[in-house]
């Protein structure tokens, strides 16, 4: 890989981990203000709203300058994010915020790699940022609870500034600002991003126009052969994934009887099997053999009712590390595919615009049904028992769409040509 990449790998790090962590820190911020138990999926609900109401928009925003300047913008609106929960805003805005950040941060972060590296490297190079995203997710989460743990926030609360009033009096505003410092580390490795030379026409700044550009390229996603499976794939994944993170959270109190600050902890463990899932295909799937991995898809969404059987926590980190493993093993290939077709077919902000619109309207729909199902006080057993059965069936009807889309043509033929 160049020496580039592995900047890059630093700065998505960084990001990630910060990102994570703060999300349990705004969890405990609702916790402290009494919030109802039905406003903890709404902060994800929150923060990816402006992956679909952007996702017009951030595209050409990522091929108007170079990516790694794009990627230090987006990550300071988050660090302004960050800010906003000290300034009395509701943690549900705050995080939007956040989110706003983050919806024009991915085009350039996944687009960069299209830029920087030939087709046959880009598996591996997405099984190396899927696993140091996931990485980031681990120690994001476990750094997130240890925050607001007794033990560390005490500590940190009890730093004294002479002659300075911080303002700063719960575990959860001690945790952010933590986090905060955590966001100024990566904006200095998106400074050391090197500038690829990638050049793209000038980028359109009508709003209607750019309107009308997404949808074009949105539709040439869905209709091509290849496009559109590895499109489905990676949209059910990160739908699932988001929600996959609060039902682990409401499953470990319920079934285990753990608090918020080790129930993180669970969130980790299914992110070590993601990333050993996702290093596992990077090192054996090519892309060209990326389509045999969706078997696996169906496995995990059978694996996941499974959980409801789990008492015991040796058992749940085994459960929940398999979950996560099928799951980073199908999504890497996936993922790559659907940058390599992205990239032969529309520019790379561009494609990875529409795949954040897709993933994330996924994300908002599932974790709204989500929110709803808690608030009915529908029982979380019950909840994961649907929340699998679904993404089994979904996955077996995409097989089906591929096996019909291969009948009629050879699109597995195209994996691996160049840009024309």
């Amino acid at each position: 890989m160049k020496r580039g990449f592995y900047t890059i790998m630093a700065a998505q790090f960084c990001s990630s981990l910060a990102d994570n962590a703060l999300l349990i820190a705004a969890i405990a911020l609702l916790v402290e203000m009494h919030a109802p138990e039905w406003m903890k999926p709404l902060l994800k609900l929150f923060f990816t709203v402006s992956y679909v109401v952007l996702a017009p928009f951030v595209g050409a925003f990522a091929d108007s300058m170079p990516k790694g300047r794009v990627m230090f913008v987006t990550n300071t609106i988050k660090v302004v994010g960050c800010a906003l929960m000290f300034l009395t805003v509701h943690p549900l805005l705050a995080y939007a915020v956040v989110g706003f950040g983050a919806a024009a941060y991915s085009p350039a972060k996944y687009g960069i790699l299209t830029e920087l590296l030939p087709p046959e490297k880009l598996v591996a190079a997405n099984g190396w940022i899927e696993g140091t995203t996931v990485g980031s997710i681990i120690l994001g989460t476990v750094l997130g609870g240890a925050l607001i743990s007794p033990a560390v926030s005490a500590s940190l609360l009890s730093l004294d500034f002479p002659s300075m009033e911080t303002g700063i009096d719960t575990p959860a505003e001690s945790a952010i600002l933590v986090i905060a410092a955590v966001y100024g580390l990566a904006a200095l490795f998106n400074l050391r991003i090197p500038d690829t030379g990638a050049r793209y026409a000038h980028q359109e700044r009508n709003p209607l126009k750019l309107v009308v550009d997404f949808w074009h390229c949105l539709k040439v996603l869905w209709r091509d052969k290849l496009g559109q499976i590895s499109l489905a794939v990676t949209t059910l994944f990160w739908g699932a994934g988001a929600t996959l993170q609060f039902i682990v959270l409401k499953w470990a109190d319920v079934q285990l009887g753990m608090p918020l600050s080790r129930a993180a902890i669970l969130q980790g463990v299914v992110a070590l099997g993601i990333a050993l899932g996702a290093v596992i295909a990077a090192r054996f799937v090519p892309l060209k053999g990326s389509l045999r991995v969706l078997p696996f898809g169906v496995a995990m969404g059978v694996l996941v009712p499974m959980m409801t059987l789990v008492h015991t926590l040796p058992v749940a980190y085994a459960t929940l590390v398999l979950i996560g493993g099928m799951a980073g093993f199908f999504v890497v290939p996936m993922n790559a595919l659907l940058q390599h077709r992205g990239h032969v077919l529309m520019s790379a902000g561009h494609s990875i615009a529409v795949q954040n619109f897709n993933e994330n309207l996924m994300i908002l729909a599932m974790l709204a049904l989500y929110a709803v199902l808690i608030r009915a006080d529908v029982h979380i057993n019950t909840v994961i028992v649907l929340f699998g059965s679904f993404v089994a069936l979904t996955m077996l009807g995409v097989i089906r769409l591929h096996r019909a889309n291969q009948a009629r043509f050879d699109s597995v033929a195209l994996i691996g040509q160049a840009r024309h």
